[in-house]
C-alpha cells in the first residue's frame, strides 16, 4: 500500500459513495489532497463514470473546499485523456492518485498502468477489503449517498432515486444485491458526508433510460 502520509495526492473523483470513502480515508491517513480528479464527455456537460451534470460535481467539490480538475473526451480517447491530465498533475508536484476500487483486477490494472505512465504512484485505500463492511464504515462516517442509476437487469428499478442506509443495505442483501455495487448493479451520488461544509441542496429531475439503464437526473435547487 502506498504510503498518503504527507503527500501531495490527487483523487479520482465519480461523486460516488468509494470515491468519498476513498477520499477520507486518505484525508485520515495525512495526505495532501491538492484536487478531485474528473473526465467528461467530448462535449463536457456530463461525467463519463456516472453521467452526473458538471455543475452538481462542481457543487461537489466546492462544498468539501476541493478544486475539481476535469478533463473531456470519448471513450476511444479516453486513456490517453486521462494520462496527459495525470502527468500535468505530476508536474505540479503531485506524487499519488488515489482510486475508489475495490477488487475489480482489470481497473486496478489499468490505473496503475495510466499512474506509471505519469510518473505517479497509484493508491487504492478500499483495495480488497470486505465489501459489506466498507458500505457500512461510510454510512457510520456520514456518508450520505442517493442512487442514481440502476442497471435493470442485476438491480430492481425501484431503488432510483433512494438513499443508501444501513436499512436498505439489510434490504438489497437480502434480495441478493451487492450494496457496495462494485459489478455495476448501480451507482450513487454523495450529497453529504464527512468531508462536506454543507450538504448539497439538489431536486430531482427527470428519468433517462438507456437499455437495462435508467438514470435520476439531478439539479442544483
Amino acid at each position: 500500500m502506498t504510503t498518503l502520509k504527507d503527500k501531495k495526492t490527487v483523487v479520482s473523483w465519480s461523486g460516488g459513495k468509494d470515491s468519498c470513502l476513498a477520499l477520507w480515508r486518505a484525508h485520515r491517513a495525512g495526505a495532501r489532497v491538492a484536487a478531485l480528479f474528473t473526465m467528461f464527455d467530448e462535449d463536457g456537460a456530463r461525467s463519463r463514470s456516472h453521467g452526473v451534470c458538471r455543475e452538481v460535481m462542481a457543487a461537489q467539490a466546492a462544498a468539501m473546499n476541493l478544486p475539481l480538475v476535469t478533463a473531456d473526451a470519448s471513450w476511444s480517447g479516453y486513456e490517453a485523456a486521462f494520462v496527459k491530465r495525470l502527468q500535468a498533475f505530476a508536474a505540479d508536484g503531485v506524487e499519488v492518485a488515489v482510486f475508489g476500487d475495490v477488487d475489480l483486477d482489470a481497473h486496478r490494472e489499468w490505473e496503475e498502468k495510466v499512474c506509471a505512465a505519469a510518473g505517479l504512484s497509484a493508491s487504492l485505500p478500499l483495495w480488497q477489503e470486505d465489501r459489506l463492511a466498507l458500505v457500512r464504515e461510510g454510512l457510520d462516517a456520514g456518508i450520505r449517498a442517493l442512487i442514481v442509476t440502476v442497471n435493470t437487469a442485476m438491480a430492481p428499478a425501484e431503488l432510483l432515486g433512494r438513499t443508501l442506509t444501513h436499512e436498505l443495505v439489510d434490504e438489497l442483501v437480502a434480495g441478493g444485491v451487492d450494496p457496495c455495487a462494485e459489478a455495476g448493479e448501480f451507482h450513487t451520488l454523495v450529497v453529504d458526508g464527512p468531508p462536506f461544509v454543507a450538504p448539497l441542496p439538489l431536486v430531482a429531475g427527470d428519468i433517462h433510460t438507456h437499455g437495462d439503464y435508467a438514470s435520476l437526473d439531478l439539479r442544483l435547487a
